[in-house]
Order: structure tokens, then sequence, then C-alpha cells
């Protein structure tokens, strides 16, 4: 069985178990996802499907997407994914969240949230300068390197920049919860991305 579905990032809440020990969980809004796209060896080169996620007005969908959509029959589809597999689908087969169980390990795969410019300190966890009225040096990037040689700033430097913004994904954290009624999949501790970002989770790659 494909292990694998795409969700909407709902916020954060927290469950107790029997014990009444209370655990921070992740909302995620997960599936119904709808294979829109079957590939093959003898077609594309390779076995995948494609499955779409969430509602989007037509007038959105770009042309040659839409036309996907219109020769198969599949409403249009906000997100669309690959996942590869060796397992047999049809389009319009359905996936949904009770594909994965309660104290299952998950990979998850967010853009995270984006924080704009930083400087050396937020971004890098480098350390700052004296807070004395005479330092005259508190939060900047301090030493580059060497004076005549190299003569230069080496390549990964780390410096201040863009912080955030980028795809990122935890591995190996637990399932709290399945609600099958609600498409709800709960996830324990905190996921990458903000309010309403789009998930990839798929079964941990490492047991």
């Amino acid at each position: 069985m494909l292990k694998a579905i795409l969700g909407k990032k709902i916020g954060m809440t927290q469950i107790f178990t029997e014990e009444g020990a209370m655990i921070p969980v992740t909302v995620v809004e997960a599936g119904p996802c709808v294979v829109t796209q079957v590939k093959t060896e003898e077609s594309d080169g390779y076995k995948a499907i494609q499955v779409g996620f969430g509602e989007v007005k037509e007038k959105l969908v770009n042309k040659p997407t839409m036309g996907q959509f219109k020769k198969t029959g599949i409403d249009a589809k906000k997100y669309l994914r690959e996942f590869r597999t060796e397992e047999e689908f049809k389009i319009g087969d359905e996936i949904k969240v009770d594909v994965f169980e309660k104290g299952e390990s998950i990979d998850v795969t967010a853009i995270t949230k984006g924080k704009g410019y930083a400087g050396a300190i937020k971004r890098w966890g480098q350390h700052r300068g004296p807070m004395a009225h005479g330092s005259k040096y508190h939060r900047g990037q301090g030493s580059m390197g060497a004076k005549s040689d190299p003569g230069r700033v080496f390549k990964t430097k780390k410096m201040p920049g863009h912080l955030g913004s980028v795809q990122r994904t935890i591995i190996n954290v637990k399932v709290a919860g399945v609600d099958a009624d609600k498409n709800m999949l709960l996830i324990k501790g905190s996921v990458p991305g903000a309010k309403g970002q789009l998930l990839t989770i798929r079964k941990s790659a490492r047991q």
C-alpha cells in the first residue's frame, strides 16, 4: 500500500494520553488526494503517480494543466505532486488519510516560514560583541577572514542574508491520531511551515 499523501497544516493543539500526559500535536488536513496521472516505464521511463489536492477555481489554473484535468474528467486541483510507486493505480483513484495508523513513523516535507533578511546572529547563531558604549561592535558580522593571504572571503562563509522559505524534511515523527471521517491527521510535535502550508507526508524511510 502506498503510504504517502498531501495535506494542509491547520495549526497546533494538545491531546492527553490515558495516563494523563500532555502531548503537543500538529493538526493536518490530509487528503483526500486524487490520482490525476499514471506514469509507466513504457511511456515515461519510470513508474509513478501524480496526485492532486485542494480545490481551486478554474481561472487560476493555466491552460495546459486545465486541459489535463478536462481530459481526465477530474475537477481542478490546487496542488499536483508525484509519488514513485510500483503499485497499480488508475486515474480517479483516491488516497485517503486512513493509509496511516496511530503510532506509525512518518517523514514530513514542507517549506519553512520565511523571515526575510536576517543578520548573522539570528541566521547562524553567531556570538555578539561586547555591549559597552565604547565597543562600537555589537551585532555585526565580525571577522571575514585573513588579511593579505588569501586576501578574499571564502565561499560558503556564513553571512547575513535571506532566512527561511526553504524546503525542509523532518524524519521519524509519530502519528498521534487519525480521523478518517474528517480527513484529519495528528502529528506528534511541530512540523515545518506556517498555517495553511502544503505538507508532503510519507512513511518514514528510516525505521
